[in-house]
C-alpha cells in the first residue's frame, strides 16, 4: 500500500484536491496547470475564480513558469528573495500565458516559497508548485489542526495529508512585490 506522501501525490496527479499542513494553517491544494483541478478546488471552497489564487513552491525556480520577474527591479526581487523561504506571499506580475483560473481578474499572481518541510518535499516530488488556499469554506476560520477540517470539507477532498502546521500564528502576509504595500497583514 502506498504511503501517505505517495497517496497525496497520486491525488494531485489525478486532478484531485488535497489538504496539507502549511506554516500556519492547513491548506487546500491542487495542480495549478489543471483547470479541472482548480475548478474543483474553487467549488469546494466556494470561492469565485475572479479573486485569483496563491501558488506555493519549494523554490523560486518552480514559480518562473508563472511569474515575470523581469518586470521587477533588482531591489524589488532582492526584497522578495530575502523573505523566502517563509510565510510571505508576494503578488508579482504574471506571465501573459499564466491561466486566468490562477490569476482571476488580475495580471498578477500571488506566490510563496514555503519554509514548511513537508510542503517543500511535496512540491519537489510533484515537480512544480501547488495552488494553495486555506482549508475552509470562504468566510470561515481556517483549519489549524487536522481535526479542524470538518467532515463537510473532508468529504470533498481526494486526500488529506497528515502533518503539523508550523509555528506561524496567522496565514501568510501578502505584499505587492513592486510597491511593498501590504495587501493582507499576517
Amino acid at each position: 500500500m502506498p504511503n501517505e506522501f505517495e497517496q497525496a501525490l497520486a491525488a494531485l496527479h489525478s486532478e484531485g484536491v488535497i489538504a496539507y499542513a502549511t506554516e500556519a494553517v492547513f491548506g487546500l491544494g491542487c495542480d495549478p496547470d489543471s483547470e479541472v483541478a482548480v475548478q474543483r478546488l474553487l467549488t469546494i471552497k466556494q470561492r469565485p475564480v475572479e479573486k485569483g489564487l496563491i501558488l506555493i513552491a519549494a523554490d523560486l525556480a518552480q514559480l518562473q513558469e508563472y511569474i515575470n520577474v523581469s518586470q521587477l527591479s533588482a531591489e524589488q526581487l532582492a526584497r522578495v528573495e530575502a523573505s523566502w523561504p517563509g510565510p510571505f506571499t508576494w503578488v508579482m506580475p504574471a506571465k501573459p500565458d499564466t491561466p486566468s483560473w490562477l490569476t482571476g481578474q488580475f495580471e498578477t499572481l500571488a506566490v510563496r516559497v514555503t519554509a514548511h518541510p513537508q510542503v517543500q518535499a511535496l512540491c519537489r516530488a510533484f515537480g512544480k508548485p501547488l495552488v494553495s488556499t486555506s482549508a475552509n469554506l470562504t468566510g470561515e476560520e481556517p483549519a489549524r489542526r487536522l481535526a479542524d477540517i470538518g467532515e463537510r470539507l473532508a468529504s470533498k477532498l481526494a486526500y488529506i495529508l497528515p502533518g503539523e502546521v508550523g509555528g506561524q500564528a496567522n496565514p501568510s502576509e501578502i505584499k505587492d512585490a513592486r510597491t511593498g504595500a501590504i495587501i493582507r497583514p499576517s
